[in-house]
């Protein structure tokens, strides 16, 4: 869906994306992280063309961007970022409706749009269709800022930071809306984040940055088990990686098929991280396992999860 071919973008003597090459491949979620001033959000609105590379070529679909109008190509492309932007003397449903109204939709369909998102990001229309922005939580705004981005039907879904400004249980069920949204959809999302948790939930892949430059990227399982390069393990926490890869391993790679177990049973899509703290609340070394309609399909064992390897040999 997107490609990048040799992008450098410079700002007088300081080259903040450097020669980076790079494929989003179309319904993928990527997630751009590394620290401030690595490059991550510059790249992203070269996207959209909020910024002009000084040097390379962006495709869309294979066609080139920079033969686009830059207002045709916006109107391609949803975007949410951290400060929602809305307009704040326009209601949730007219802020929603901006880019179907500058396609021509006719009402009723950008009204059926406009509940079709409500719903899809569990707005109860009835309260938020013509509520203001300020009668909104954190959480409520940054909802319908996606909404928005995604009114129109968008080839592309661009996020910088959406979420950074949130209190951490907000945050936690956005990035769960987030994905099930992709799910859902299968939208091409392009994510940047400076929180190597989120980038773990969210990525199909992760791409690091850092002064301009693409150091690393992999699936998150990849990215743990093999961080090749400083940065990549100090945004993993050093000595915590063996946490991070209980996070990114389901409990379905740990399973034991047909094997009984007490008690409420764990999704077999949850993480292994999940697992060990039910495990560690409940006092328990076992637990069942369910798989997507609920039914018990076998069990994780404690004695089952990742152990530290031993020189030479497999994890």
């Amino acid at each position: 869906m997107i490609t990048f071919e040799g992008v450098t973008r410079q700002f007088g003597d300081w080259t903040a994306v450097d020669d980076v090459s790079l494929r989003v491949e179309t319904g993928e979620l990527l997630v751009l992280i590394g620290p401030s001033g690595s490059g991550k959000s510059t790249l992203l609105r070269m996207i959209n063309r909020l910024i002009e590379p000084t040097d390379g070529l962006i495709r869309i679909g294979g066609e080139a961007i920079a033969s686009l109008r830059p207002e045709i190509l916006r109107r391609r492309i949803g975007y949410a970022i951290q400060s929602v932007g809305l307009f704040p003397h326009w209601t949730v449903e007219r802020n929603i409706a901006t880019v179907p109204t500058l396609l021509g939709w006719s009402k009723a369909r950008i009204s059926d749009r406009v509940s079709e998102l409500l719903a899809l990001l569990q707005l109860d229309e009835s309260r938020y269709r013509h509520a203001y922005p300020h009668q909104l939580s954190g959480g409520q705004a940054q909802r319908v800022g996606v909404a928005r981005a995604l009114a129109g039907d968008p080839e592309v879904l661009l996020m910088d930071e959406p979420f950074g400004a949130l209190d951490p249980i907000t945050r936690a069920a956005l990035q769960t809306e987030t994905q099930r949204i992709q799910r859902q959809l299968g939208k091409t999302i392009v994510f940047v984040t400076h929180d190597m948790d989120e980038a773990l939930k969210l990525g199909a892949r992760i791409a690091v940055l850092d002064k301009g430059r693409l150091v690393r990227i992999g699936t998150p399982a990849e990215i743990v088990a093999h961080p090749g390069h400083p940065l990549v393990a100090e945004l993993l926490g050093g000595e915590g990686i063996g946490l991070r890869r209980l996070a990114v391993e389901t409990v379905a790679s740990r399973l034991r098929v047909g094997e009984p177990a007490e008690g409420e049973p764990i999704a077999a899509t949850a993480p292994l991280s999940e697992a060990l703290s039910r495990m560690m609340a409940r006092g328990v070394d076992r637990l069942a396992v369910s798989d997507d309609q609920g039914q018990r399909i076998g069990a994780v064992d404690l004695g089952d999860f990742p152990r530290p390897a031993a020189s030479g040999s497999a994890p």
